[in-house]
């Protein structure tokens, strides 16, 4: 199966996070026929109920080529055109994924030995891969991760702080307010004062940023809301310690609850010789491997401007362009043994 057909196929499966067992399945074939042409060995380690990070080791690895395979929901499949390929996961991360295996198989041909293959669920949602990988490290020195760059070399990427807000009101007719008590009310409260708090700053990561990204409650237009909720996101460029203490101070004020759900902290990076560089907004399982498989490097074909959007598209030029750099990149840190600043 060439790139572009892996590609397609992968896209064609859908891994909305949770879902991830049918790309699991698919790729656990492909791996095994890599490991059994090159001597290779596959694990399926669990991560969570229904859910296995796949692994593929040539000799002993020093260097693991990373990404995940759960996309975001909804899920649409695969097209393509002369120049595109377009569907749910195409640059985030499924054509990641598929220049990866198409690395390590030019890689395998030429001789080429000591490093991994590790695709992993959850990314997008819970982490759940990363966790699980983390810990059960096996020996990798270095870990190249999988996201949409544009084939640039990460120098350090946003952290997350998530929450769930919460509030609790008393039901009562909508003509006699005073009977009742808001949840709605209290929630849009809390979080307009929230969205007031002036966030960090950082020169190379640049602005922190808030995101109200769900919110619902209440029963009826002529009802006082008894509960209503609400899911919020920073992306972090600094620690976390002051934000959380305004959180904790609006939620108090308005008499909800806020519950910390994920925090990822922001990280810098190293470059590589010869690689262009960027800088980008989202995070990744980069925080949650903790270092258990190496030291890290992020980057991948694709924009991220795309991904998670209804235009979710991946050059083909760049995914091409992708297998030359992961090849690159393995010989070169195989090459050097050495911790790279």
């Amino acid at each position: 199966m060439d790139l572009f057909a892996l590609t397609r196929a992968l896209v064609d499966l859908d891994s909305t996070t949770g879902r991830e067992q049918p790309v699991v399945d698919f790729l656990s074939v492909r791996l095994c026929e890599l490991a059994t042409r090159y001597q290779g060995r596959v694990e399926r380690m669990n991560a969570a109920p229904g859910r296995d990070n796949l692994l593929v080791c040539f000799g002993n690895p020093s260097v693991t080529l990373s990404t995940h395979m759960d996309t975001v929901p909804p899920y649409f499949p695969a097209s393509e055109d002369d120049t595109h390929i377009y569907g749910r996961g195409a640059c985030d991360a499924k054509g990641i994924l598929a220049a990866m295996v198409a690395a390590a198989e030019k890689l395998l041909d030429s001789g080429t030995r000591d490093f991994a293959l590790l695709f992993v669920v959850g990314e997008e949602r819970d982490s759940a891969g990363a966790i699980a990988a983390a810990a059960s490290p096996r020996g990798s020195r270095f870990l190249i991760n999988g996201e949409p760059t544009e084939n640039r070399l990460a120098l350090g990427s946003k952290g997350t702080l998530r929450y769930e807000i919460s509030a609790r009101g008393k039901l009562a007719h909508s003509a006699y307010p005073e009977l009742g008590h808001s949840a709605i009310h209290a929630l849009l409260d809390a979080l307009s004062e929230i969205r007031s708090i002036v966030l960090p700053q950082d020169p190379l990561l640049g602005e922190s940023t808030m995101n109200v990204g769900t919110i619902s409650g209440g029963r009826a237009p002529n009802v006082i809301a008894d509960e209503a909720r609400a899911e919020i996101m920073f992306r972090l460029v600094a620690e976390p310690d002051s934000l959380r203490a305004a959180v904790a101070r609006a939620a108090a004020k308005h008499k909800v609850e806020a519950r910390e759900v994920l925090f990822n902290p922001a990280v810098r990076l190293a470059a590589l010789e010869g690689i262009p560089t960027t800088v980008v907004a989202f995070t990744t399982d980069i925080p949650t491997f903790n270092g258990a498989w190496g030291q890290p490097f992020l980057i991948g074909p694709g924009s991220i401007h795309v991904a998670h959007t209804a235009e979710e598209r991946i050059s083909k030029q760049e995914l091409i362009e992708a297998v030359e750099i992961y090849a690159r990149m393995v010989r070169q840190l195989l090459t050097t043994g050495v911790l790279v600043s």
